[in-house]
């Protein structure tokens, strides 16, 4: 069907890249010609849908979501989470999330017949603490830029850390940070709520092996139980 297709060529879009029409044709089993009339479409639907034949096409900025038609139970999954992201996160997602509530709510009548969001089950001191190091975490994880990192474990040992953050992850009510840690020259996982002081270096990092997010994956799907899955309170 061709509302099918035109969902797949938005799909295919998305990565932001140029794509040529042959390409996608070839892709979605289709000609050419085909190609040329559900680009059309799209961007005379108002999708930011720029190119042309003969060069191609792409998209240029962030895409509407079509209409869809949730259950009571998938709304309110939908807004126990960005309940969550906003009391959770740092302050530029959590005012995200608090335009997106008010968005589905405006557009949404089911919305309105979900009760009060039981607010004991979000965020505490904890993830409170960690939220002014999220941004600059997330944002060395984007650059790939090594961090110098002032941090006090559980026990109340203070060490100064050279890391290559990799990930950050919420566990209901602590924010962690996976990192390679170039003073242990391995892999680390920090309680963001745990961190004194985050400065950036200015000095980035590629993926070697050994030291990559997928390596730690690695290992911890072979040896759930090495030390390096608890070290969030190591020195």
């Amino acid at each position: 069907m061709r509302s099918d297709r035109l969902f797949d060529l938005i799909q295919i879009l998305r990565d932001g890249k140029l794509h040529r029409a042959a390409d996608l044709a070839a892709r979605l089993e289709v000609s050419t010609r085909t190609i040329w009339r559900d680009m059309g479409t799209l961007q005379a639907s108002g999708l930011p849908v720029e190119g042309e034949r003969g060069v191609g096409y792409m998209l240029t900025a962030p895409i509407t979501l079509p209409p869809v038609a949730l259950t009571l139970q998938e709304m309110e999954a939908l807004r126990l989470g960005i309940a969550l992201v906003a009391s959770a996160a740092d302050a530029g997602l959590s005012y995200a999330a608090h335009t997106l509530g008010q968005k589905i709510a405006a557009v949404s009548p089911a919305a309105g017949n979900l009760p009060p969001v039981d607010t004991f089950v979000f965020a505490g001191p904890e993830a409170q603490k960690a939220a002014p190091h999220l941004p600059p975490l997330r944002a060395a994880i984007s650059a790939c830029e090594k961090l110098d990192m002032t941090y006090r474990d559980l026990a109340g040992r203070e060490s100064l850390r050279r890391i290559r953050p990799l990930q950050l992850e919420y566990w209901g009510r602590v924010w962690t940070a996976t990192a390679w840690c170039e003073r242990r020259r391995d892999f680390r996982s920090f309680r963001v709520d745990l961190i004194r002081h985050l400065a950036p270096t200015g000095e980035t990092f590629s993926a070697e092996p050994g030291k990559t997010l997928a390596d730690f994956k690695a290992r911890m799907a072979t040896a759930p139980s090495t030390s390096s899955q608890s070290t969030s309170s190591s020195p």
